[in-house]
């Protein structure tokens, strides 16, 4: 007798494994901080988890590891001018 498996194979299931592997990284990046005794708030909590993109939600991992300031996970911007991706004056 075989087992109908295309449903694993299915977009959904794909989307499904995304969704889990993003919330597990979400909730990594929330322990990794914790853990270093750095002070995590509400708003910073309710971005990283509500976050679903695997690339952005690793970049966050990566500065979770070294910041000594939740908010600072989220990079800053150097220039203000910058801010919509056209330089300042020079």
């Amino acid at each position: 007798m075989a087992v109908d498996l295309s449903f694993f194979r299915s977009e959904t299931a794909q989307r499904l494994r995304g969704e889990g592997r993003a919330e597990g990284r979400a909730a990594d990046i929330l322990l990794l901080l914790t853990e270093r005794g750095v002070d995590v708030p509400d708003s910073v909590r309710e971005r990283v988890t509500a976050c679903a993109d695997l690339d952005v939600l690793g970049e966050w991992f990566t500065r979770a590891i070294t910041v000594t300031d939740a908010e600072a996970i989220f990079g800053v911007v150097d220039d203000v001018d910058d801010v919509d991706g056209v330089e300042g004056p020079a």
